[in-house]
């Protein structure tokens, strides 16, 4: 189940908006200029096939935004120590604040995340579930948990054959917010 929370910058003790309605998910997101999407859930899905499950759905996006790389990603939780040293490293980069020159796209095959948008005084929460697919425009603040098991597989979008750079803004704001981890225990 997809869900979207929304507290002030300043409170994050105190949401103002927290649903589950795909419709009223999507309107909140439209006003901020991020594209959401839910496609079918296909059972099964790896890094090797989703290019080839979701050809039709990714030569769509592909050509309506002009992207000119597209991969898939995986991660499987392990009890491997250095699976586990390095997804806890990934995690901590990408729970930095930051923003990128390039819209971020990502559609969940499997699995789920937390994108947080911080914008205009509050931060939008959107766990991402398999079936979602959500479009954060470039220049938009903001950080990703993917908690502390990472457990997913994900289509990335990119305008640049450098795929993900981002530009960290020193904000520690992520430190105060639920983590992915909170957020899925406390639907």
């Amino acid at each position: 189940m997809t869900l979207l929370t929304v507290w002030p910058d300043t409170d994050p003790e105190n949401a103002v908006v927290r649903t589950s309605d795909p419709a009223e998910i999507a309107a909140e997101l439209k006003r901020l200029g991020v594209r959401y999407e839910q496609w079918p859930v296909v059972p099964g899905v790896t890094r090797e096939n989703a290019l080839e499950v979701y050809r039709e759905q990714v030569r769509r996006v592909t050509e309506a935004e002009g992207y000119t790389l597209v991969d898939a990603m995986e991660m499987t939780p392990s009890d491997d120590p250095e699976w586990v040293a390095s997804a806890a490293r990934a995690r901590r980069k990408f729970l930095a604040e930051h923003t990128h020159d390039d819209d971020e796209d990502r559609f969940f095959a499997r699995g789920a995340g937390v994108f947080y948008l911080h914008v205009d005084g509050r931060v939008h929460a959107v766990l991402c579930e398999a079936g979602d697919l959500l479009s954060v425009p470039k220049n938009t603040t903001h950080w990703f948990d993917m908690g502390t098991r990472p457990d997913y597989v994900a289509i990335r979008f990119f305008h640049d054959e450098d795929g993900w750079v981002g530009d960290f803004t020193g904000n520690p704001i992520a430190e105060s917010f639920p983590t992915f981890d909170a957020l899925v225990a406390g639907r």
